[in-house]
């Protein structure tokens, strides 16, 4: 998902380093792991002893517990957020605990104006100052409490990995004995920029030697995901949805319902009917037995998305509709109407659906005027928010416990499942209901990544150089529905959208437009947001511009990025890694891509090959290199561009979902084509980190896999364009019959 909250970032203050009674008094369990050679361990809550700030407590023991603020949902925060920590505390790692955050603001997200929200690749770019400062501030006050032990001034201590030293006479003190000795001082030493390690004394970030913390217990079972969770007395519920989003049932048969043993209420909601049983098994069975009639009047019945996408091609090339500019620099229109020759496109792509491993799920107990919510969220400040205004209580009252998430994808930023165990909790006062959706509710009721279609104008003078950029992008909005105050401020605009337009290419003129339609469907975010298809109709236009120009892809790009070295850094290696120049098996070509997203510039060859006669496309390699600026899991990075690249190919050769009259044609994995095991090819990736801020990492190897796919084919089929995501096969056959 991408960045939500535009407020102003806050500053990094003492005072938002203090630990409060209330968000001491908030604990988490997900689970407990053994001591193994991986050093630091996950923790059941946010442990005991000396606080110098909500991030650290060290114990007499000389246990460390540091709080980790964002979800888990296996893209490795539980380890990279407190490494940082540990980093400027000098902490031994293997004396760690990790304690996943509370629901509580004291946790929140900088670049989401302080928000707990997990998503858009921000825990690393909106964190890092932050817990690199509450690490420093920890051994600040660690040295200051020794100095005071010991008798001497604080300049004259350093720390190594969990001990204050005093050089002079050789006396040192554990951590654990600082903290057994007493509280930190009352006037707490606050940290600065200058208080921070250079980052030629990094112990811990950049190091390949440690392993995530969470995967032990993923590998042994033992890890607690949303879908695991069990609690005395817990009944279990589901909701019955109308097929059309946005109606209500009008009419409801309940009988056979009520009638399977086990099921002890059918409410009827706004948007749907639930049920409580005594077992999962007894809810699904009388969910099927629900007989409803629906109201009629939604306005998403009239949506189809075939038609959709019509008119919003239709809509893009017509430039007389105006839209909202994000970038107008030269002028692009008056540069393309005077060039010598213009190259357009339209580039397209239909709604895809998340379709995490672990469906929607969350269990709720309500108790009088309290709430306790147990959910894989990547939202806590929503969930909070939710159940305090669905009950009418003070969000001080409600209670959250994060677990694993079973993929996220920005699926689990939404508040929808949440709010069915809610609502079916509330009906049953003090008793936990537990909500699981099925495959066949996940698919039919998503927060699908929007319809888009991009409209692309390029002028080019007569020797083939670019002379203007016009990109247009029509598609609704998800800003509009999350926050509309700052939608309607903006002026109607919706960065995570149209974001990646703004390429990083060197263009004289360059206008980019976002128009924006209203279908009357929710649309969500979706790994890699706009970036995921923005940067399709980047890449392939610039493939279709170097053969109008008869120039190599990778020297048009590395001399329209002659201002950034990094990113021809990137370019070049990449090229190197995949032999572009090399002669390739018969019947396979290579495409090249490149993304600046996120703060990290990657770039991707993808070796491909295609049966004519089927149409099917297989990705046979894909090399990828990442610049992600100060790379503080290397390993970890490797494996989410693996993940990403995964993903991406599943989404532009397979995925969509399909909507006529308002309901999803798909149901299940049967119907929602994904990428299989079997399929996957082999991923070469190299993380080539440079010292700049650290970029966001999850998302930014997506963007770059279906360009570099597309124009692979390209190169294969002399020509022959796919401009339309997925590239399904009957798609790939009217390519090539054009």
């Amino acid at each position: 998902m991408g960045q939500v909250f535009n407020a102003a970032k806050p500053a990094i203050s003492r005072r938002g380093f203090l630990i409060t009674t209330g968000a001491a008094g908030l604990t988490i369990a997900i689970g407990t792991l053994p001591r193994t050679a991986s050093g630091a361990t996950i923790a059941s809550d946010l442990g005991q002893g000396v606080q110098p700030n909500v991030w650290v407590t060290i114990g007499a023991d000389g246990a460390v517990t540091l709080v980790s603020p964002s979800a888990e949902m296996g893209q490795g925060v539980l380890t990279a957020s407190p490494l940082l920590i540990a980093e400027e505390m000098d902490a031994d790692w293997g004396r760690v605990r990790v304690a996943q955050a509370p629901a509580d603001m004291a946790y929140g997200n900088p670049e989401f104006g302080g928000v707990q929200l997990t998503g858009g690749s921000a825990t690393t770019s909106g964190y890092y100052p932050l817990l690199r400062l509450a690490g420093a501030q920890a051994r600040l006050a660690l040295v200051a409490m020794a100095a005071q032990m010991l008798g001497v001034p604080a300049a004259e201590l350093r720390t190594e990995p969990h001990r204050v030293i005093h050089e002079a006479t050789g006396r040192t003190l554990d951590y654990g004995e600082i903290a057994g000795a007493g509280a930190p001082p009352d006037n707490l030493p606050e940290a600065t920029e200058a208080d921070l390690k250079p980052t030629s004394a990094f112990r811990y970030i950049g190091s390949t030697a440690i392993p995530r913390i969470d995967v032990p217990a993923k590998v042994d079972g033992s890890a607690v995901y949303g879908i695991d969770v069990t609690l005395p007395d817990m009944l279990y519920g589901a909701v019955l949805r109308a097929p059309v989003q946005g109606e209500s049932p009008a009419s409801v048969d309940d009988a056979a319902a009520r009638a399977v043993p086990g099921v002890l209420s059918v409410v009827t909601l706004d948007y749907g009917v639930g049920i409580i049983a005594e077992s999962h098994d007894a809810v699904r069975r009388a969910k099927e037995l629900l007989s409803v009639t629906w109201t009629d009047t939604a306005r998403a019945r009239g949506y189809s998305s075939d038609a959709m996408l019509d008119s919003y091609r239709n809509v893009g090339r017509d430039l007389y509709i105006a839209g909202g500019v994000d970038r107008d620099e030269g002028d692009a229109p008056a540069a393309i109407g005077g060039a010598a020759r213009v190259i357009t496109a339209d580039y397209l792509n239909d709604h895809v659906h998340h379709a995490t491993m672990e469906p929607m799920t969350a269990t709720a107990r309500i108790s009088g005027d309290r709430a306790e919510i147990w959910a894989p969220t990547q939202a806590q400040s929503l969930t909070t928010w939710v159940a305090s205004g669905i009950l009418g209580i003070d969000p001080a009252n409600v209670t959250l416990t994060t677990t694993l998430l079973g993929g996220g994808l920005g699926r689990k930023a939404e508040g929808d499942f949440i709010a069915d165990a809610i609502l079916l909790a509330r009906t049953v006062e003090g008793r936990p209901v537990k909500v699981i959706w099925s495959r066949e509710d996940d698919v039919h009721h998503g927060k699908y990544r929007p319809l888009v279609a991009q409209h692309v104008q390029v002028g080019l003078d007569d020797a083939g150089a670019i002379t203007g950029w016009r990109h247009r992008l029509v598609a609704d909005s998800i800003y509009v529905r999350w926050y509309p105050d700052a939608f309607t401020e903006s002026g109607g605009m919706d960065d995570t959208v149209y974001g990646g337009m703004d390429n990083n290419y060197a263009l004289d003129a360059h206008r980019t437009e976002y128009l924006r339609q209203d279908g009357g469907l929710d649309v969500g975010f979706w790994r890699a947001t706009a970036e995921g298809y923005t940067k399709f109709g980047v890449e392939s236009m610039i493939d279709e511009l170097a053969l109008a120009a008869g120039r190599d892809p990778l020297e048009l790009r590395l001399a329209l990025l002659d201002h950034d070295p990094r990113a021809q850094a990137v370019l070049q290696a990449v090229a190197d890694m995949a032999g572009w120049d090399q002669p390739r098996p018969k019947g396979r070509a290579l495409g090249l891509a490149y993304s600046l997203a996120w703060g990290a510039h990657c770039a991707q060859v993808a070796e491909v090959s295609l049966d004519p006669q089927s149409g099917d496309i297989t990705v046979h390699q894909v090399w990828c290199v990442v610049d992600p600026g100060i790379a503080i899991q290397p390993v970890n990075i490797e494996a989410q561009m693996i993940s990403a690249i995964t993903q991406g190919i599943s989404a532009a050769l397979y995925e969509q979902i399909n909507i006529a009259g308002g309901e999803v044609q798909e149901s299940n994995f049967d119907s929602y084509r994904v990428l299989r095991m079997s399929e996957a090819p082999e991923i070469h990736v190299r993380v080539t980190p440079t010292d700049n801020p650290p970029a966001g990492i999850g998302e930014v190897g997506l963007p770059p896999i279906a360009p570099a796919i597309a124009n692979a084919v390209a190169r294969l089929t002399e020509g022959v364009r796919l401009r339309h995501m997925p590239f399904l096969p009957e798609r790939v056959l009217a390519a090539l019959a054009e």
